[in-house]
């Protein structure tokens, strides 16, 4: 039984090692959300923090409420990107065990 629970516990750090080390990969990605066919490009890590936005030339010409409208659409395409990137990677952590809808890591 002494085994057992010394077992349980090296296991249980392990897996907060694998934790900590996804979280850290995870901050450190970056993803590029477009919209208007690329006309709006913004780059998010995975803690969703900006980190560039590229706006071409000629959507900058356009009227000021389209491009309002393709910057958010460029965001939420990001933002999507990254979580999905997170949800992969905490699921190969995790193994079998899935991750329930719109559960957010880190915590």
């Amino acid at each position: 039984m002494r085994g057992n629970i010394g077992n349980l516990m090296k296991q249980a750090q392990a897996m907060q090692t694998n934790m900590q080390k996804a979280q850290a990969e995870i901050a450190a990605l970056e993803v590029t959300g477009e919209s208007g066919g690329g006309m709006v490009r913004i780059t998010v890590t995975g803690r969703h923090e900006v980190k560039r936005v590229q706006i071409e030339p000629g959507a900058a010409s356009e009227d000021r409420e389209l491009l309002e409208d393709l910057i958010a659409a460029a965001m939420n395409d990001a933002v999507q990107k990254a979580e999905a990137l997170t949800q992969a990677k905490m699921s190969s952590l995790m193994g079998c065990m899935q991750l329930p809808p719109g559960f957010k890591m880190p915590f």
